[in-house]
C-alpha cells in the first residue's frame, strides 16, 4: 500500500531531478531537491488538514482533487502565481514576465528604464499583501478550530477556556480583527498599512464565503436525508464543489510562505516549478492520501489539533513576517514541532487507554461469573 501510494511521487521525484541535471546542470539539480525538501516539510500540516477534509467527500470529489487539485497546486500556485503578480505589479504582459524570470538582466536598469525593480525584487515587495491574505484565511481556519467545543482536546489547559470563549457569536471573526489591526498599526510599514488591511479582509472574506458555502449545502444534505435521489445527488455535489474550492483556496494559503521563501533560493520560475510544484506538492498529496486510507486520523487523534496548532503559528508568522523577514527553516521547524508532538502524544494516550479490539477481544474469551 506504501508503495502503490508513494510509488507515483517517488517517480516524479526523479523525473524532476532528472529534468532539473539536463536544464541547469548540478547545481540545478541541488536547489531541486532543497526546494522539494522544503515544500515537505512546510506542508506536511496541510496534508493533515487536507485529509480532514477529504474524509468529508465522495469518492468523486476527492479524485477530482487528488488529480484537477493537484495540477492546480503544482502549475497554478507554483508557476503561474507568481508570474501572474509580477504582471500585475510591473504592467509586463506574461511572455515579458517569464523571458524576465528566466532571463535576470545584470543590471535592473538596463530591463526597467524607469529604474523599477527586478522579477524577483517585484516579488518580494508583493509580500505584504499576498501574508496578510494567507495570513488571515489561515487564522480564522485556526481561530474557528479552536473556538469549538470538542470531546477530545489536547493542550487541553489552553484548548477548553478558549472553547468556552468560542461561546461568542463571530468570537474568531472578532479576534481576526482585531490581530488584522494590530498587524497593520504595528507590524507593517506605513506605506503598506493600507494595502494589508485591505487584503487581510479579502482573506476573512474568502475564508467566511467559501466556508459557509460548504457548511450550507452539506447541511442541506443532512437535514434532508428523503428528499429524492436526484436532490441529494445534487446537493452532494455542491457540498463535494465547495469542499473542492475551499481545499484549493487553502492550498494557496500555505503555498505562500513556500513561493516566496523559494526566492531564496533561486528566482528561476522552472525550478521553483519543479521542486515546489512537482516534487513537493506530489508528495504532499501522497502523505494526504496515506492519510485517509489507512485512517491515520482516527488512530493518532491529536494530529488534527496539532496541525491546526501549526496552522496557527504559520499565520501568525506569515503576518509577523509583513514586517519583519522571518527564516523558512523556522517556519518548517514549527510546524514540523507541532505535528510530531501531536504524533507523539497520541501514541502515548493509545497506549495508556490500550487498543479497543483488543480489549473487546479479550472481553469475548473471558469466562462470566
Amino acid at each position: 500500500m506504501v508503495l502503490r501510494i508513494f510509488g507515483l511521487s517517488g517517480v516524479v521525484t526523479v523525473v524532476s531531478l532528472v529534468v532539473a541535471l539536463l536544464y541547469g546542470g548540478p547545481e540545478a539539480l541541488v536547489l531541486c531537491a532543497i526546494l522539494g525538501i522544503l515544500e515537505v516539510s512546510l506542508s506536511f500540516d496541510n496534508a493533515v488538514i487536507n485529509a480532514t477534509v477529504l474524509e468529508r467527500m465522495s469518492d468523486f470529489w476527492q479524485k477530482i482533487f487528488l488529480t484537477i487539485g493537484v495540477l492546480i497546486a503544482v502549475f497554478g500556485m507554483r508557476l503561474v502565481f507568481p508570474l501572474a503578480i509580477v504582471w500585475i505589479t510591473a504592467g509586463l504582459n506574461p511572455a515579458e514576465a517569464f523571458d524576465l524570470a528566466l532571463n535576470p538582466p545584470a543590471d535592473d536598469a538596463a530591463y526597467f528604464p524607469d529604474g523599477s525593480a527586478s522579477y524577483e525584487t517585484l516579488l518580494t515587495d508583493a509580500h505584504p499583501q499576498i501574508a496578510a491574505f494567507g495570513g488571515m484565511f489561515l487564522a480564522l481556519l485556526f481561530l474557528n478550530f479552536i473556538f469549538e467545543e470538542r470531546d477530545i482536546t489536547w493542550l487541553s489547559w489552553l484548548e477548553k477556556p478558549l472553547a468556552k470563549a468560542g461561546k461568542l457569536d463571530m468570537a474568531s471573526v472578532v479576534v481576526a480583527g482585531i490581530g488584522l489591526v494590530l498587524i497593520a498599526e504595528l507590524v507593517a510599514h506605513d506605506e503598506d498599512r493600507a494595502t494589508v488591511l485591505l487584503s487581510g479582509l479579502l482573506g476573512m472574506i474568502t475564508y467566511i464565503a467559501v466556508d459557509g458555502l460548504g457548511s450550507m449545502f452539506h447541511t442541506e444534505d443532512l437535514e434532508n436525508p428523503s428528499g429524492g435521489p436526484s436532490e441529494l445527488v445534487k446537493a452532494t455535489g455542491k457540498a463535494g464543489f465547495f469542499l473542492f474550492l475551499y481545499l484549493e483556496v487553502l492550498d494557496a494559503s500555505f503555498s505562500f510562505d513556500g513561493v516566496i521563501g523559494a526566492f531564496a533560493i533561486t528566482s528561476d520560475p522552472i525550478i521553483i516549478a519543479l521542486g515546489l510544484g512537482l516534487i513537493g506538492a506530489m508528495f504532499v498529496r501522497s502523505i494526504t492520501v496515506y492519510l485517509v486510507r489507512k485512517g491515520t486520523l482516527s488512530e493518532y487523534v491529536y494530529l488534527e489539533h496539532g496541525a491546526h496548532w501549526a496552522i496557527g503559528a504559520l499565520a501568525v508568522i506569515l503576518l509577523v513576517s509583513i514586517g519583519v523577514h522571518i527564516d523558512e527553516i523556522i517556519t518548517g521547524l514549527v510546524g514540523v514541532a507541532f505535528i510530531g508532538a501531536a504524533f507523539i502524544t497520541s501514541i502515548i494516550r493509545n497506549r495508556r487507554e490500550g487498543d479497543p479490539d483488543e480489549v473487546e477481544k479479550e472481553r469475548s474469551v473471558t469466562p462470566v461469573g
